[in-house]
C-alpha cells in the first residue's frame, strides 16, 4: 500500500483528496470534464486493470467546487476474475490518501416495478448476495476492526443531502435497496421475483464490496444507482450490456448535475 500511495502522491504533486467517487458503467464523463491529474490503472503499482466496456480505468484528480476530489473512472469487478481484496484495494488507498467521504455509483437493473430506465436511485441499504465478503482473511487493525457494524453504511445525512440536491434540480429521485450478485450473467425471471420478494429494488454486480470496505475503514458512504434497464421478468424481455451503456448515456446529464450539486453542498 505504501508503494501505491507514494507513487500516486509523486504523480499528483501530493494532491490531498477529501472526497472519492467511483464512477460506474457509462457514468465516467464527469472525470473527462474535470481532470487536473490522470493516472491509468495500468501504471499504478498493485492496481488491476479494468476490462469492461464503459470503464476507462483511470484515477482522476480534480478540484471541483472547491473540493479536492479523487475519481475512479471505472472499477474492477469480482466477475472479471479479480479477488475481493483486489477490487476493494483502491478504497483502502483512498482512505490512506485522506478521503473522508466516498460516493459510489453504478448501473443497475430495476427490480422495483415503478422504476424505469434512466431513473436515479439513492441507495438506502444493500443486500450482499455475492457469496463472499472482502473482509475475509487477515485483518489490518490500522484500517478497521475485525467485526465492523453494518447498521449505518449509507449515511442518512448524505442521503438527505442528495434528496435535497435532486429536489433543487427538479430531478425525480428514487430511493431503495441495492442487491448485489456476482454476475456476469444477468438474473433469471425466478431470481428477479425472489429479489423483489426479499426486499431488493435494484440489482447489480458491484458497489457492495466497496461499501463494506469503506464502512470498515470509517468512510462516510453515499450510493447512487443509475437504473439502466428493466431487470429480467417473466415477460421475456432481453438484456444486454449495450442497453446498459445506452441508458446510462441517457441519464448522464442529470447524473452529472446531481453529483456536482452534491459536491457543492457537501
Amino acid at each position: 500500500m505504501q508503494n501505491t500511495v507514494d507513487f500516486i502522491k509523486e504523480k499528483t504533486n501530493n494532491f490531498e483528496p477529501e472526497i472519492g467517487i467511483i464512477l460506474g458503467s457509462g457514468l465516467g464523463e464527469l472525470a473527462d470534464e474535470y481532470c487536473d491529474y490522470v493516472i491509468p490503472y495500468t501504471q499504478i503499482p498493485n492496481f488491476v486493470k479494468s476490462t469492461v466496456q464503459g470503464h476507462k480505468g483511470r484515477l482522476v484528480f480534480a478540484d471541483i467546487s472547491g473540493k479536492k476530489v479523487l475519481m475512479m473512472q471505472g472499477r474492477n469487478h469480482f466477475y472479471e476474475g479479480h479477488t475481493m481484496q483486489e477490487i476493494t484495494y483502491p478504497v483502502k488507498i483512498m482512505k490512506t490518501l485522506g478521503v473522508k467521504t466516498l460516493i459510489l455509483t453504478n448501473a443497475a437493473g430495476a427490480v422495483n416495478e415503478s422504476f424505469k430506465p434512466a431513473d436515479l436511485m439513492i441507495i438506502k441499504d444493500h443486500i450482499n448476495f455475492m457469496g463472499t465478503n472482502p473482509l475475509i482473511g487477515a485483518n489490518d487493525e490500522t484500517m478497521g476492526e475485525r467485526f465492523p457494524d453494518m447498521t449505518d453504511v449509507y449515511k442518512k445525512n448524505l442521503i438527505n443531502l442528495a434528496k435535497k440536491c435532486a429536489n433543487d434540480l427538479n430531478i425525480d429521485i428514487k430511493e431503495g435497496v441495492y442487491w448485489a450478485n456476482s454476475g456476469p450473467s444477468y438474473e433469471t425471471p425466478a431470481e428477479i421475483n425472489m429479489i423483489r420478494k426479499l426486499g431488493g429494488d435494484a440489482v447489480g454486480m458491484s458497489t457492495v464490496p466497496e461499501a463494506i470496505v469503506a464502512n470498515y475503514c470509517g468512510l462516510n458512504v453515499l450510493g447512487i444507482s443509475c437504473i439502466t434497464n428493466a431487470a429480467s421478468s417473466d415477460k421475456g424481455s432481453k438484456l444486454s450490456h449495450e442497453e446498459v451503456i445506452e441508458a446510462a448515456n441517457n441519464a448522464k446529464t442529470k447524473f452529472k448535475s446531481l453529483i456536482l450539486e452534491i459536491l457543492k453542498n457537501i
